[in-house]
C-alpha cells in the first residue's frame, strides 16, 4: 500500500475492503430489518429473528444460489451480536471501522457529497448463503469500485485491493481472490480468526443442535442452521473425528443428522480453493493471518449414536485457539505453523477485530512500518465462560495465566452500551483464577478480563461475550 502522511493520518492509495464474519451483517426482509441488534436491543433482535425463522430458513438444494426470498444485507454490525447455539458471539465492528478512519485517510461519500469515489468499503453480505455465492457477489462490488478509483489516474492508477476480513469473511474473500480472478488486483489479504480449515463448533452445532443449558430459550435454530450452506462450509476440513483407526475426515465416515451431499459440497469448497492456490503461477498477493490463541477450543470429536462429543485435544495435544477456531485452522493450508507471516494474539474469536494488539498489527501490515505490538511483552491469558446463562444464574469466569505467574486479575462487566456495571476480582486456586459474577438483568454483556493495579499494563486483556436469557423473552 503506497501512501503519504497527512497530519496524523496515512493517505491510502489502495481500496480497502472490510468483510465481517457470520452474523456480522445486518439483514432486512422486504425492506424491514430482521437481524440488526443495536445497543441495548440484542434480545429484541433475537426475538425478531425468531419470529422470522421459518421465512429465513433456506430451501433444500439451494446450493450456491440466492433464494429470492426478499432478504438482503444492509450494513456491518456495530455492537454485540449473537444467536445462541449458532457459531459464536461477536463484539461488533464499530471499533475496527472507527480506528481505520482515525488512523488512515480514506475517501467516503457523505450526505453533502454523495458522489465521492470511496476507497474504504465495509461490505455486508447475506451470511446464510454459500461463500461461493458471496465471493461472486463480492466481485461485482469491488471490481467496479477499484476501476472507478483507478480512473482518477496519477498515484491511483496502479491501486489494488486490500482485504481486512474477520472469521468467515476471509473465506468469502479467498474464494473471490482464488476462483473469481481477484488475485491479480489484490495486494493484501488480512484475516482475523478465519477458519481456513473449518471449526469443530460448526460441526457441534449442526449435529447436536442448540446447545444444552439454555433452559426455556424457545428459538430452535437447528433446522435453520442445517439449511445454511455457509455453516456447512465452516465444518472442519481436517481429520477431526476420532475412530479406532485414527482421525477421520467428515467425508470418510457417517455424520449423524447431516446431509452427506451438503457435507461433500462444503469440503469441495475447500478443495477447490486449495487447488486454485496450488496451481496459480502468477499474481501473488500477500496473506497475513492473525490467529487467536491460548483459549480452550474444541478441535476433535467422538460420535455417539446421533450425537457428538467435542474434545479440546487432537492427537493427545491441546491445540488451543480463539475459543471458536482452533489454531491449526486459522492458518492457511500449506503454511508452516511457525511461519513469520502469522501473528498470534491471545484473545477470543469474537473480540479479535477490536483487540488493540490486532489493530497495531493491521497498522504494521498496511504501512509496512514497525509499530508497537503490545501483546509480545505482556502476559497472556486463557479465559473460559458460558456464552449463555439464564436470568438469575451467576456467571462463572475462569482464567489461566500462561506460564502460571501469580497476578491479580479482575473481570469488568459492560452492558450493550459499553457502560461498566460491575468489577469483580478473581480468586486464585493453584494456577486457576475464578470469579462468580453476580446475577445480571437479561441482555448481552461484554466481560473484559484484565490485570489490576500495577499489573494492568503487564497483562494482555481478553474479552468474551455472555448472553443473559430470561424465560419471558
Amino acid at each position: 500500500m503506497k501512501g503519504q502522511i497527512m497530519g496524523s493520518q496515512t493517505v491510502v492509495r489502495d481500496v480497502v475492503v472490510v468483510l465481517p464474519g457470520i452474523m456480522g451483517s445486518t439483514l432486512s426482509k422486504n425492506g424491514k430489518l430482521v437481524w440488526a441488534p443495536s445497543a441495548g436491543a440484542v434480545l429484541d433482535a433475537i426475538a425478531t429473528f425468531g419470529r422470522s425463522i421459518r421465512e429465513m430458513t433456506l430451501p433444500n438444494g439451494i446450493g450456491d444460489h440466492h433464494p429470492n426470498d426478499g432478504v438482503e444485507p444492509v450494513g456491518l454490525m456495530p455492537d454485540l451480536h449473537l444467536l445462541p447455539g449458532l457459531w459464536s458471539a461477536h463484539i461488533g465492528y464499530g471499533k475496527l471501522l472507527n480506528w481505520l478512519r482515525a488512523r488512515f485517510h480514506f475517501i467516503e461519500p457523505t450526505a453533502g457529497k454523495p458522489d465521492l469515489i470511496p476507497n474504504l468499503l465495509p461490505i455486508a453480505y447475506d451470511w446464510r448463503l454459500s461463500n461461493r455465492y458471496n465471493g461472486r457477489r463480492l466481485k461485482s462490488i469491488v471490481e467496479p469500485a477499484l476501476e472507478r478509483w483507478r480512473a482518477q489516474g496519477g498515484p491511483f492508477a496502479d491501486a489494488k485491493l486490500i482485504f481486512i476480513c474477520h472469521s468467515m469473511g476471509g473465506l468469502v474473500a479467498r474464494w473471490y481472490i482464488e476462483k473469481e480472478g481477484g488475485a491479480g488486483i489484490t495486494r493484501k489479504l488480512v484475516t482475523l480468526g478465519t477458519p481456513y480449515r473449518g471449526a469443530l463448533n460448526a460441526l457441534d452445532q449442526l449435529v447436536n443442535g442448540v446447545k444444552k443449558g439454555i433452559g426455556p430459550f424457545a428459538l430452535n435454530l437447528t433446522s435453520f442452521a442445517r439449511s445454511l450452506p455457509s455453516v456447512h462450509q465452516l465444518l472442519p476440513e481436517y481429520a477431526c473425528i476420532e475412530s479406532p483407526s485414527g482421525l477421520l475426515k467428515t467425508t470418510e465416515t457417517t455424520i449423524p443428522e447431516l446431509e452427506t451431499a451438503m457435507i461433500n459440497d462444503a469440503m469441495l469448497f475447500h478443495d477447490e480453493v486449495d487447488q486454485a492456490v496450488a496451481t496459480r503461477t502468477a499474481d501473488a498477493y500477500d496473506i497475513h493471518p492473525i490467529v487467536g490463541t491460548r483459549q480452550t477450543t474444541w478441535t476433535t470429536a467422538r460420535v455417539f449414536g446421533k450425537s457428538l462429543q467435542p474434545m479440546e485435544t487432537i492427537g493427545d495435544e491441546e491445540e488451543g485457539g480463539d475459543a471458536t477456531v482452533p489454531r491449526l485452522s486459522a492458518i492457511p493450508k500449506g503454511t508452516r505453523p511457525d511461519s513469520n507471516i502469522i501473528c498470534f494474539i491471545a484473545d477470543q474469536h469474537g473480540a479479535l477485530q477490536s483487540n488493540q494488539a490486532v489493530l497495531d498489527q493491521i497498522e504494521a501490515i498496511l504501512t509496512a512500518k514497525p509499530t508497537v505490538y503490545r501483546a509480545t511483552t505482556r502476559l497472556e491469558l486463557g479465559v473460559k465462560t458460558e456464552p449463555v446463562v439464564l436470568v438469575g444464574e451467576r456467571i462463572t469466569v475462569e482464567a489461566r495465566v500462561v506460564g502460571g505467574k501469580r497476578v491479580t486479575l479482575q473481570a469488568k462487566v459492560m452492558n450493550e452500551r459499553g457502560k461498566t456495571v460491575s468489577t469483580n476480582v478473581f480468586r486464585l486456586l493453584e494456577d486457576l483464577h475464578t470469579v462468580e459474577v453476580e446475577t445480571l438483568p437479561p441482555g448481552a454483556y461484554r466481560i473484559m478480563v484484565e490485570g489490576v493495579g500495577s499489573m494492568k499494563t503487564s497483562v494482555a486483556p481478553v474479552a468474551c461475550t455472555v448472553l443473559v436469557w430470561g424465560g419471558s423473552q
